[in-house]
C-alpha cells in the first residue's frame, strides 16, 4: 500500500496547479484519496495499473473543486472500464450548482406512486405531499427545481419510463458491478439534475463536473453525425488530430512564457480542460510541472 501512497503524494504540484476553489486544499483532499485506495484494494490496483487515470482523476477534484469527505458525499473515486475516474454525485453537482452561484436554492426528489404530485406551471415550484414514513409504492419519476437569483423558479420532471431509457443506454447500466443496479434512486436523481442543469446559468465549473460526470456515466444521448466515406472519414480524422495537437503545442508555449505563478496556473487550467482525456494532457502537465519549478527557482 506504500506504493498508492507515493502516487497520491507526487500529484501535488498539478493539484494545486489546477485548483479552482481556495476551500479544495491538498492536504485534506491527499488525505481522502489516500483513504479511499487503503479501504478498496481493487481500486488501488487499477490506479497502479493505469496511473494516468487516477492522476486526471485526482487533479479533476483541484479543477471542478469537488471535496471527496466521504462524509459529505459529494464525490468518489472509482474504478470502471479498467481506470479511476471521479464519480460526481446529484448532491455533488446540486452543491456546485449553488456554490458557483448559477442558482440559489434547489432540490432533487423521485416521486412514488402514493404521492400527491402536482405541476404548478414552469416559474413556480410543484407541489409534492407524500408520507415519508409508509410504503410510498414503486417510483414514476421525478423532478428538480431550483430558484434562480430572479427569484423564478425553474422545475424539470422526468418519468420513471424516461429515466429508465436513458439508463438502459448507458455503458455502466449492463456492467457486473452497476450503480444502476446498486443505486438506482441516485442515479436517477443525477440524470434529473443533468438534464435540468441544461437550463440554469452556465458556470465552468458546473459545466466541466457534469462534462466529467457524463463521461464516467454514459448516458448523454449521442448526436447524429452526417454520413462520410471512408476516405473522407479517414482525411477528416487526420486534419482535426493535426489541428489538435498544433493547439496543444500552441498552450504549451503559452505555460512556457508565463511569468507569475497566477498566470501559469490559469493558462495550465485551459490547456488541462481542452486535452482532458487525451493522451496530450500529460505534455500540457509536465510543461506547467517544468515552468513551475523555475518560477519558483
Amino acid at each position: 500500500m506504500s506504493g498508492i501512497i507515493e502516487f497520491v503524494n507526487h500529484q501535488v504540484e498539478l493539484f494545486n496547479g489546477a485548483t479552482s476553489d481556495e476551500k479544495i486544499t491538498w492536504s485534506k483532499e491527499s488525505q481522502f484519496a489516500i483513504q479511499a485506495f487503503q479501504k478498496n484494494d481493487y481500486l488501488a490496483k487499477v490506479a497502479l495499473a493505469n496511473p494516468t487515470s487516477a492522476q486526471n482523476a485526482i487533479i479533476n477534484v483541484a479543477a471542478i473543486g469537488i471535496t471527496l469527505n466521504p462524509s459529505a458525499k459529494l464525490a468518489y473515486l472509482v474504478p470502471r472500464d479498467g481506470g479511476v475516474h471521479l464519480d460526481i454525485s446529484y448532491m455533488g453537482l446540486m452543491h456546485l450548482a449553488m456554490a458557483t452561484g448559477s442558482v440559489l436554492w434547489g432540490q432533487c426528489k423521485l416521486v412514488h406512486e402514493s404521492d400527491t404530485y402536482e405541476s404548478n406551471g414552469l416559474s413556480v415550484a410543484p407541489s409534492h405531499k407524500y408520507n415519508p414514513f409508509g410504503d410510498r409504492g414503486e417510483i414514476v419519476g421525478g423532478y428538480c427545481t431550483v430558484k434562480t437569483a430572479s427569484g423564478d423558479f425553474l422545475t424539470e420532471e422526468m418519468s420513471i419510463a424516461k429515466i429508465t431509457e436513458i439508463a438502459k443506454g448507458s455503458k455502466s447500466y449492463n456492467a457486473r458491478v452497476s450503480p444502476w443496479k446498486s443505486h438506482f434512486d441516485e442515479m436517477a436523481r443525477k440524470t434529473i439534475v443533468k438534464r435540468a442543469s441544461k437550463y440554469w446559468p452556465k458556470v465552468e465549473r458546473l459545466d466541466n463536473a457534469i462534462s466529467v460526470s457524463n463521461e464516467i456515466d454514459g448516458i448523454e444521448l449521442e448526436p447524429v453525425f452526417p454520413h462520410y466515406s471512408e476516405e473522407q472519414a479517414s482525411r477528416e480524422k487526420e486534419l482535426l488530430s493535426s489541428n489538435f495537437k498544433t493547439d496543444v503545442e500552441a498552450i504549451c508555449e503559452e505555460i512556457k512564457l508565463a511569468q507569475t505563478i497566477e498566470e501559469l496556473k490559469e493558462k495550465f487550467s485551459n490547456g488541462f480542460t481542452k486535452t482532458r482525456g487525451t493522451e496530450l494532457q500529460q505534455q500540457v502537465q509536465s510543461t506547467y510541472a517544468k515552468r513551475k519549478t523555475e518560477l519558483e527557482a
